[in-house]
């Protein structure tokens, strides 16, 4: 690193470093033939030309602060914290750069504040993390700290036990610009969370994993929708016990681009219509573990705009669900789907997909039985599929991989996981789908490494891997 920067200075003034040396090579050789004549002539030239060759070497320190920062913004963290201890100077810039920052957040932090944000005076995206089995900084320490970072956009907490209502908002009257709030393993609750919504405008990205303060049952607080609703982009919700007392925000996020739901309790077949009323412009919608039906899909076909969903493990979602929304959102590019293998999703959601939406470049079904029917279907009528993962199916054999082959003329990625899949399907591989570079296969018991070796020889430019999910005992593989 240290001989770029040293390149990087000398690139600068390479004319005048060649005439100086030229200088310097002529007062070396005009010593070294006077040498003989006067020892006293040749030991000041040699100090001359030890002053000269100083002066040469250090171009870092004619460098602006402003360019030195730009250095240092493109080193990596480890790089960042070495550069600092070079000298006052870089200690000083490498400080005043430095706009991310993650801290262990553990209750020996408070004191230590007042130094780290004298240093740092310029943080924008701070993260916060304590390790769950200590005990966490308080509201005090976060007071603080949003009173020294009143430029903040971005927050992570992560474990901060020990904050309360009351920190969250004091913290959130003094850094009003905050744009992202990421907060997981909390116990503050919707007093806290409505104090960032109601003071941070700019808010357009907030995402809450396991906020325990929040109250379950019909006494929760209801959450949101604030003024920070209409800047809202993506609201992002994880193992949440009442996560629908953050209706009044999804349903107040009139810009709302992305919605994801993971194993949050409660009906939301009640809250899908009321949110698409309001919320049309929806592109992502990913939905995980959660209680919602065919009702919820209609609702969420009203999204005209949609380009991503993901259904995983919802099992009260079934073929009607899944064509009431491919016959509305017809932008659709990427569909996730894990039935469960409940099969209430198969072929005729499928081939209503393949009807309806011929911009589908991302299809993934997970413990979905299709047939040959509806992946020919999608083979020919999604002329721009270019990603297709199978996984735990027990209707995809031989003949559908055959069919894949032949007829996905776009595909450049193949997944298939412990499938019924043989050998000789994936012969097909060697002459179809022209512009695949990527194949995986695992835990397909009728694949053979003979093949994977046999595809690889045949079609070099194709990254064949294969994981047969047998592992061999070190000691047998060495033939002990």
């Amino acid at each position: 690193m240290f001989s770029w920067l040293s390149w990087m200075g000398q690139s600068v003034s390479t004319a005048k470093l060649t005439s100086r040396r030229d200088r310097n090579h002529s007062q070396r050789s005009k010593s070294k033939s006077t040498a003989l004549i006067c020892p006293m002539q040749t030991e000041e030239a040699e100090e001359l030309d030890r002053r000269s060759i100083d002066e040469l070497s250090d171009f870092i320190s004619d460098l602006p602060d402003e360019c030195l920062a730009c250095v240092f913004q493109s080193l990596s963290p480890g790089d960042r914290k070495r550069c600092s201890l070079v000298c006052q100077r870089w200690l000083r810039i490498e400080g005043q750069s430095r706009h991310r920052l993650s801290l262990n957040a553990q209750s020996d932090l408070h004191p230590l504040i007042p130094s780290i944000f004298s240093r740092f005076d310029a943080v924008t995206k701070l993260a916060l993390k304590c390790d769950r089995r200590s005990v966490s900084i308080g509201d005090e320490a976060l007071v603080i700290i949003s009173e020294r970072c009143r430029n903040l956009t971005r927050l992570k907490l992560r474990a901060c036990r020990d904050l309360t209502d009351a920190g969250m908002s004091a913290f959130a009257k003094n850094c009003r610009g905050l744009k992202k709030l990421s907060c997981g393993s909390c116990t503050f609750g919707a007093k806290g969370m409505n104090a960032v919504l109601d003071n941070c405008p700019a808010l357009e990205e907030l995402s809450v994993k396991r906020l325990r303060g929040i109250t379950d049952g019909a006494a929760a607080e209801p959450i949101g929708p604030g003024v920070a609703a209409a800047a809202l982009k993506t609201i992002c919700l994880k193992e949440l016990y009442n996560g629908q007392c953050f209706g009044p925000l999804i349903i107040g996020a009139k810009n709302l681009k992305s919605l994801k739901l993971f194993r949050c309790s409660g009906d939301w077949d009640k809250l899908f219509p009321l949110i698409v009323d309001r919320v049309s412009g929806m592109i992502e919608i990913h939905m995980e573990r959660i209680q919602v039906s065919d009702v919820g899909l209609v609702a969420i076909a009203n999204c005209l705009h949609l380009e991503i969903l993901h259904l995983v493990k919802t099992p009260e979602c079934t073929n009607a669900g899944l064509g009431a929304v491919a016959e509305k959102c017809k932008l659709l590019r990427k569909l996730h789907i894990d039935g469960w293998k409940a099969n209430r999703i198969g072929d005729q959601g499928l081939i209503a997909v393949a009807k309806s939406c011929p911009n589908l470049q991302e299809l993934v079904l997970i413990g979905v039985n299709p047939t040959k029917l509806s992946l020919e279907m999608l083979a020919s009528n999604c002329q721009n599929l270019e990603r297709l993962a199978l996984c735990g199916s027990d209707t995809v054999g031989d003949e559908e991989i055959s069919c894949i082959a032949v007829k996905c003329i776009a595909l450049k990625k193949l997944c298939i996981k412990n499938c019924p899949v043989s050998d000789h399907g994936m012969e097909a591989f060697a002459s179809g789908c022209p512009n695949l570079v990527k194949v995986k296969v695992k835990k397909c018991r009728g694949v053979t490494l003979e093949v994977a070796d046999w595809l690889r020889a045949n079609r070099r430019s194709l990254a064949f891997n294969l994981d047969t999910g047998e592992h061999l005992d070190a000691s047998a593989s060495d033939g002990k």
